[in-house]
Parts: C-alpha cells; structure tokens; sequence
C-alpha cells in the first residue's frame, strides 16, 4: 500500500493553516447543532414550567371558586342574626351560620359578613338588631367583641365611601321592577346615624359596573408596587410562540378556564317579625306573623375596597328593593392563603416569581425561592412565562409568571458533556494529526537531505577514484605516486562501501528483513575484530586508537550478531572521527567494562562534544545537527539511527552523553551464561 504524502511544498505553518481551517469548518456545523439542541432544550422546559404555572392557576382559580359558591349558595335570610329553623310553622328560630364568632369562613382572611338595605341602613349577623345580646344567650364580653367587629366592618365601608369620588353616572338608578319599599319588619337593622353615608356605600356598591368605584382610581395613584405596564416582562419567547393570526394579548394573557354563565336565582324569603322572646339559648321560639318575600340573589362580585380590604358583595332583590349583602376580606392574608402558601409549596416557586395584579395595579409579588443553582441552567430575569385572569367573579384579578431561571434539565448537562469530549476529541485528533502531518514533513525533509547527502558522498570520492584511476590508466604517474593513488582509491573505496552497506542495512530493517544471527561470541575476540577492521581507518584520518581491555575477563561472552556489533562499532568511530578533526587531542579510544551481568562498550572522542538541544535527537533517522546547506561535516544522518537500530534488535541499549572535552557513546548488552564459540 502506497504512504499517504503531503502535498509538494507544504511546510508546518502551511499545515497548521490547514488544521485551523479544518476545525473552523467542524466547529461552525457543531456549534450550530449545539446550539439548536439546547435551543429545543430551552423551549421543551420553558413550556414545562409555563404548563406548571397554567396547572398552579387552574388550582387556584378552583378553589376560589368552590369557596366562592358556598358563599354564592347562602341565602338571604342568612345574614340575619335569626333564621327559621326547619318549617316556618313549628316557630322555632336558630342563629344564622354567619353569626358564628370568631367568623367561621373558609375564605382566608374573611373579617365579617355585612347587609345594607334599600335605605342604606347598615347590620351585620353577629348582633340582633334592636335587641340585648345577653337575652339571647351572648355573653357581655363576647358581645363586646362583636360590636367591635361590626364597627370596624362598619367604618371599612365608610372610609372606603369617604375616599372616593363617585360620578353622578355611580348614584344607582331605578329598575323598573323597583317598586316601592314594603313595611319593614319590627326587627328590621337600625339606620346608621347621619354622618355615615350607608346609602352612598350602597350606591357604589350596587354600581360593579363603574372602575372607579370605592375609590379605585385613589388606590391606584397610591399603589406602591406600580402598573403591570411598567414591568417591561420579556415576552420575546411568548410571542415567537403565539399564534400569528392572534392578537399578542390573547396568546399571552389566558382566562384560567371559562366559567358558566352567572345569573341571578331566585329563592323564597321567609322573614319572622319577633314579638316577644319566649325561651333562652340558640334556637327562640317565638310569636308573630311570619312574612314571605320572593327574593332574586344577583351573582357575587368582588372588588378592591383599599389598599388592603377587598369587598365581596352582591345584589339582592326583595319585593323589589335593593339590598347589598357581602363580607370584607382581608387582602393579605386572603393571597397568603389561597395564593402565596400553595405556590411555595411547589417546585415552580423555586424558578419563578409570581406576580398578582388587581385591574392592572401590581398588588402582590411572590419572589422565586432557589433550593440551590441548578447544575444546568439559564438566567432568564424578567422573562414573561405566563399570563392568566381568574374566573367571574375574580376577572379583575391576574397571575403573572416571571422565570428567573430556567433549568434545562439533565438533557443540557449530557449535551454539554458531550460537546466537551467532542471538542476534546476533535483538538486531540488534530493535535496528533499536526503531529504526524510535521513528522511526516519533517520526514520529507529530512530525506531529500539524506539525498543530498549521499548525492554527496558518493559523487566526491567517484570523481577522485575516477580521476586517480584515469592518472593510473594513462601512465602519468611516477612510481612513488601511484602507491598514494592505490591507497587513496582503497580508503575511498572502504568509505563508499560502509556507506553503501549502511543505507542496505537500514533499508533491510526497515522493512523488517533483516534478522540478527545471534550467537555467544567472547567480548575479547568482538575488540580484537574491531580493531582490525578500523584501525586503518583510524590512522588514515591521522587519529590514534585506543583499546582498553583492562577491565573485561577473558570468559566473558555475548550474545550478538559480530557483524553487526562490527558495524556498530565502526559507525560510532566513523562519527567520532568526522566530529573530532579539530580537537587539539586526536584520540579514539574504545573499551569495555563488566557490571552486574552486563556489558558496556564505549566509544570516545575528545571532539567539541554535542550541543544539549541535540543530544536527545542525534539517533533519529536523517537528523542531523548541522543545516544541510552550512555544515562542514561529511556524513548522511543514518550513521546513528543504523547503531540504534541494530543495537535494539539484538537486545542491546545505546546511550550518548557529553564529557570534558568530547563525548561518549556507551552500548550496552547483557551477558550469556553458556560456552562461548
């Protein structure tokens, strides 16, 4: 199979160039299918929380709602303090449900129910009206209590009355079913003194229709927490979503569910007229005529009655006057219980503030509150999640979901992790495609150095052996010079052939072909074969050669191929000797030294030594320490690289290292316990 190349000319900057590239291309797709995942991601929990917040409205919507039709379901006689207990006939009286105390309502934060009549004439039912309270069984100081519930109830109308400034469209026109007013009973509630104003309270009351009514617009320009308008909520994603052919309000806002048509009922009103108390405790037996009236219960309605009352009321229609029936509520604790307490209780509150409106007026905010930071989610401040108005008769009321987080779950960590072993991946594989990509120019560098290195080698000493041969041929040369001419030719030729047999023998374990013939030969015979074969060599190059022998026994042996342990040994001189023609000292020395089951060869020059970022590299293929086109050395950059080669494939270690002056090659192999041959 043919070696992948690199294009002609393309150096490592040029590869780098292309990498970049590369992975700019990878990184632009990836990142844009990153960012879609997690877009989708977004979307799928935006959605999810806003189907919470839409489930937490209808839960509230609900359970007003059921509250609200207890409420809806009591009658008018209820509101009394009195009420007949079973048949109108068996004269037996009860106290009304309402007349409990302290107020038994399931509605949070209801203070006490309260009736105005036609006339403006204001009761409630915790006292009987023109009556002593302890002859019906209610202690002094409970009575007490109650008086101060019903003024306080009382004045909560008044000042609402008092703070507000009613058009003359407020002041309740005439129905034409209004007829005029029937005799009222003897028990029928007391007028309020003068300085009240129980028939303006009754006039705004009755008009639900009117916003400005019980001084709303007052309660406005006094509300601290501000308009909805004001808010600036991010509705960015809501309008993405919203259906294009909907007006953005009615994709945006939503009535939690719509509710039933309301319409008056009609019931009949038995109404006693005490004459007398007959009996003690909770249910009076009495005397006297008992008068029946058809009566027609308008819908509830709610409204705000200041800053901190709401005033559930309605419409009652008795023989054909107005009545106004209904209870004050406390705000707070009205949204703290049906509001503020379920929605902390769920894990929507942990993401998201909920904000409650009154006609628009902010009236209430409920702040997220965190567990602790999601592993993955996005900060989202002030983004619109959902809108919704509550049922009739609390249309004028609306919840607003506002995200402050928005965690995208276990599907954004995967991606992210994902993405980071992707992108790990990806700069590790370039990395190491860089890596082999410089190798591999490096590599081609590296030979086409070698090329001109040989090129080198081989064509200066063929022109001299050619010239000398062409001298020797023709008969010019004396006597005395052709003995120089024949030894020049020999050591030229000696180098031409070591470096032919170098290239074959790399050739041959490159491609795995050349096999060592081990076998146990003593290392005395190895210096002696070595001596022999570069001994000339040495002292042609005018250096002397050493052997020391002292330190190795005449029995010790090692396993190698002698061939080539000879042509280690001669490479490592060949390079000593090309290193070292300047050094003031020309010695080469070579020994041998017996440790621990090893053996150590070295060879040393007393050349300049080797430069230190060198060191680690001058056994690789084609490395050379000189550039190609200013060194002053001979050689080809494969003299080291073959004595690594043919060292590790017969077992053996080669290390370099630099002395005072010159440098070191040591070989290393270990010993062999049988008969030497």
């Amino acid at each position: 199979m043919a070696r992948a190349r690199l294009p002609s000319g393309v150096d490592k900057r040029g590869l780098g160039i292309i990498l970049a590239m590369f992975f700019v291309a990878l990184c632009i797709p990836t990142g844009v299918l990153v960012r879609q995942a997690l877009g989708q991601l977004k979307s799928e929990a935006f959605y999810q929380q806003r189907g919470r917040a839409e489930e937490f409205a209808q839960q509230v919507d609900a359970r007003l709602r059921g509250l609200l039709s207890v409420e809806e379901a009591r009658s008018l006689a209820d509101y009394r303090f009195f009420v007949l207990q079973g048949d109108a006939r068996a004269n037996f009286l009860q106290r009304s449900p309402l007349a409990n105390y302290p107020v038994d309502a399931a509605i949070p934060g209801l203070l006490g129910y309260f009736q105005i009549d036609a006339n403006g004439a204001f009761s409630t039912p915790l006292l009987p009206i023109g009556a002593d309270p302890s002859s019906y069984g209610v202690p002094e100081a409970e009575a007490a209590q109650r008086r101060a519930l019903e003024m306080r109830v009382r004045e909560l109308l008044i000042a609402a009355d008092a703070g507000a400034t009613a058009p003359a469209s407020v002041v309740a026109q005439p129905r034409e079913r209004d007829a005029p007013a029937p005799p009222q009973p003897s028990d029928a509630p007391a007028r309020v003194d003068e300085d009240s104003a129980g028939q303006a309270v009754f006039d705004r009351l009755a008009d639900a229709g009117v916003p400005n009514a019980f001084g709303e617009a007052r309660q406005r320009s006094n509300n601290a927490l501000g308009r909805v308008e004001d808010l600036q909520l991010d509705s960015t994603r809501i309008e993405r979503s919203a259906d294009p052919d909907q007006p953005l309000p009615q994709a945006v806002a939503k009535q939690v569910a719509p509710s039933a048509a309301r319409a008056s009922r009609k019931e009949r009103t038995a109404v006693p007229e005490l004459k007398q108390r007959a009996g003690s405790g909770t249910i009076v037996q009495f005397s006297g005529p008992v008068r029946s009236f058809e009566s027609e219960l308008d819908p509830f309605v709610l409204r705000r009655l200041d800053d901190a009352h709401f005033v559930l009321f309605r419409k009652v229609w008795l023989d054909g006057q107005r009545l106004i029936q209904g209870a004050i509520i406390v705000q707070h604790e009205l949204l703290a219980g049906m509001v503020d307490a379920p929605f902390r209780a769920t894990a929507l509150s942990r993401v998201t503030d909920l904000i409650l409106a009154y006609r628009g007026d902010v009236i209430a905010a409920i702040d997220a509150q965190p567990e602790g930071a999601y592993v993955a989610a996005v900060r989202t401040p002030g983004e619109l999640l959902y809108r919704s108005t509550l049922s009739a008769p609390l249309r004028d009321f609306e919840l607003i979901f506002t995200l402050t987080e928005l965690p995208v779950g276990p599907g954004a960590a995967l991606i992210g992790w994902t993405t980071l072993v992707l992108a790990g991946v990806l700069c590790v594989g370039l990395f190491v495609v860089y890596r082999l990509g410089a190798a591999q120019i490096d590599l081609n560098r590296q030979q086409q150095d070698f090329v001109s290195a040989v090129s080198h080698e081989l064509k200066t000493p063929l022109t001299s052996i050619r010239m000398y041969g062409e001298i020797l041929k023709a008969g010019w040369a004396t006597e005395e010079k052709k003995q120089t001419y024949y030894d020049f030719i020999f050591h030229e030729s000696e180098r031409l052939s070591r470096l032919i047999a170098n290239v074959l023998q790399l050739a041959r374990l490159t491609r795995n072909g050349d096999r060592a013939q081990m076998k146990s030969v003593r290392v005395t015979e190895l210096l002696d074969l070595v001596e022999s074969k570069i001994s000339a060599q040495v002292e042609q190059a005018g250096f002397r050669l050493l052997i020391d022998r002292e330190g190795i026994d005449a029995a010790t042996a090692i396993a190698v191929d002698s061939d080539n342990f000879v042509q280690i040994l001669i490479n490592l001189v060949d390079n000593a000797l090309k290193f070292s023609t300047r050094a003031q000292r020309k010695d080469i020395e070579i020994g041998g030294r017996v440790s621990a089951n090893r053996v150590q060869f070295r060879v040393r020059d007393y050349g300049p030594g080797i430069p230190k970022q060198h060191i680690k590299r001058i056994f690789e293929l084609f490395y050379r320490a000189e550039n190609e086109l200013t060194r002053e050395t001979i050689g080809t950059g494969i003299g080291l690289a073959l004595v690594k080669e043919l060292t590790n494939a017969m077992g053996g270690t080669v290390d370099v290292r630099n002395c005072d002056p010159g440098a070191e090659f040591s070989v290393v192999f270990p010993t062999t316990a049988g008969t030497a041959v």
